[in-house]
């Protein structure tokens, strides 16, 4: 007698993941694992993979013309993807922070932190931390942590930045509200942050955005629901919704300058607009920037960083991380 082997969708998130009953994940999208190359034969850059904690990895991403003796300014990157998929060890991620390290000459530090729903939020943003924590710990004399020999020979801790796309500028965000009320190890300043086509959320429309898309069953809602179902307040918890009742003052970010990349046709772009303008009258003191791009949709730049426009905008964050 013929069995029913179909597996059962509990949750289908489309085009990204399914979750089915007997809790197995199968990701929809995300690029192959890529090793890491002493030398990038397009860019020079040279890339190695390290062990931050029992959890966290990263990949290191370093310019050809760092054999110098000048310090490169260290950005710490955080990959977007829903907080379900994508990861810094694939090809996507490589060839892009390739780009991005010869571009703004600067030592990156690609976190790998850990993906819902099988590890659901806080955990990313708690690996973001740790992660960034690590970095700043090449400061302090007396510690425990194993100091990469990349950071200390070449790493200018006077200039240290954060970012990310999409869910990985969602993360750059709450890291540095996180950084405002909890020190980073040896009193490490977080110098910038940008947030390329971030993640935010929430249940009510503002700016500009569409009655329609706040019905409850958006996908950025169903994902949110998938990676944090015990967020307390759900869509409006204040990590995909700062501008909530309860969410911490936007004035409290620890970095003073501030880059928000948006592409015209992305429907999270009227919240990224209104997130820059409220920082600016949050009476936080730094200095914000905000770059939209016409014609382009979500993170345009990341799945074909060749066109002119990609090129522009991946310049602009350069500039940014370069200062």
């Amino acid at each position: 007698m013929a069995t029913n082997t179909i597996k059962q969708v509990l949750t289908d998130l489309s085009p990204l993941i399914k979750v089915y009953e007997d809790g197995t994940v199968e990701r929809l999208m995300g690029a192959p694992f890529f090793p890491p190359s002493p030398e990038d034969p397009a860019t020079g850059v040279a890339s190695k993979d390290i062990i931050i904690s029992l959890e966290v990895q990263a990949r290191l991403f370093l310019p050809k013309n760092a054999e110098s003796s000048q310090k490169l300014p260290i950005l710490v990157y955080y990959h977007g993807g829903g907080f379900c998929i994508g990861s810094a060890l694939s090809f996507l991620e490589q060839r892009y922070m390739n780009i991005l390290a010869v571009e703004a000459k600067a030592l990156i530090v690609s976190v790998e932190y850990r993906l819902a729903p099988e590890h659901p939020l806080p955990v990313a943003y708690e690996d973001s931390w740790t992660a960034l924590q690590w970095v700043a710990s090449h400061v302090v004399a007396n510690t425990s942590i194993e100091k990469d020999p990349w950071l200390t020979k070449h790493g200018d801790f006077g200039r240290i930045y954060i970012g990310g796309d999409s869910a990985g500028g969602n993360i750059a965000h709450n890291i540095a509200i996180q950084a405002g009320v909890e020190p980073l190890p040896g009193d490490v300043k977080i110098l910038g942050s940008f947030l390329s086509h971030p993640f935010f959320w929430g249940s009510k429309p503002i700016g500009s955005e569409s009655k329609e898309d706040f019905d409850g069953q958006h996908l950025s809602c169903r994902i949110w629901s998938c990676v944090y179902p015990s967020a307390p307040g759900g869509i409006d918890n204040p990590m995909i919704n700062p501008f909530a009742d309860n969410a911490p003052s936007l004035s409290g970010m620890a970095c003073s300058r501030l880059l928000v990349c948006l592409a015209e046709k992305d429907v999270l772009t009227p919240r990224g607009v209104v997130y820059a303008e409220t920082v600016k009258k949050s009476g936080w003191n730094g200095e914000v920037q905000m770059v939209v791009v016409e014609g382009e949709d979500h993170c345009f730049h990341f799945f074909d960083p060749h066109t002119e426009k990609a090129k522009d905008l991946i310049k602009s964050l350069a500039s940014f991380i370069s200062l």
